[in-house]
């Protein structure tokens, strides 16, 4: 986190991002952002929207609160026809302001940018001489809806949504639900601290009517 909190270290590397791309992977496109809502992402959140809109990119789509698990950014991705998106996830190392902070770039496939890209993403780093943002607000990230500045928007959306309709389609919910409807079966989810306990309610118990 400390080194994310130097100046200018977070915006240079997502300016570097934007100069190892090619315009047509971005300008006027839609991008995702979300993250596992480890300490700095609100703060991050709003330096990329300034710099995804200072690029040209026309769409940010945001998971309420800065939230979208990882594999949600894939799914979010694939489902809305994104040019990519930005995770801002550390993985398993701890969160907070003594410990981890980090940043991924996905793919418009919803896969994580090849070697290529961010070995190309390093070398801009070391070169950059500007970095292009724009002069808006912050963004309220705690409610649903868009907000546009001119031919730039960011949608919040539920992080939820799209993720759960993609577990729909790969696993038996019906069957699933009938298993945890039964009397002689219980279990126990631990979130671990980590962005899936956002994700647990809505599927748990409201998709799959787990008793909570």
């Amino acid at each position: 986190v400390k080194v994310f909190l130097q100046e200018n270290y977070l915006a240079n590397w997502i300016q570097a991002l934007f100069n190892s791309l090619p315009p047509e992977d971005f300008k006027n496109g839609v991008l995702v952002l979300g993250g596992d809502g480890r300490y700095f992402n609100k703060e991050a959140a709003q330096i990329i929207i300034k710099i995804a809109a200072g690029n040209g990119v026309g769409k940010i789509l945001v998971g309420r609160d800065g939230i979208l698990s990882t594999p949600a950014v894939s799914a979010v991705i694939r489902k809305q026809k994104a040019n990519g998106g930005f995770i801002m996830s550390a993985s398993h190392n701890p969160g907070g302001p003594e410990y981890d902070w980090g940043i991924k770039f996905n793919y418009s496939s919803g896969q994580p940018a090849p070697e290529s890209i961010t070995d190309k993403i390093y070398g801009n780093t070391l070169s950059i001489s500007e970095i292009k943002t724009a002069a808006i607000p912050d963004v309220d990230l705690s409610r649903h809806g868009v907000t546009e500045y001119g031919s730039f928007s960011v949608e919040v959306i539920d992080p939820v949504a799209d993720y759960l309709e993609l577990m729909k389609a790969v696993f038996d919910f019906p069957l699933i639900k009938s298993l945890l409807s039964r009397s002689d079966f219980r279990f126990i989810f631990d979130a671990m601290h980590a962005v899936t306990g956002a994700y647990a309610k809505p599927i748990f118990v409201d998709a799959l009517g787990a008793n909570p």
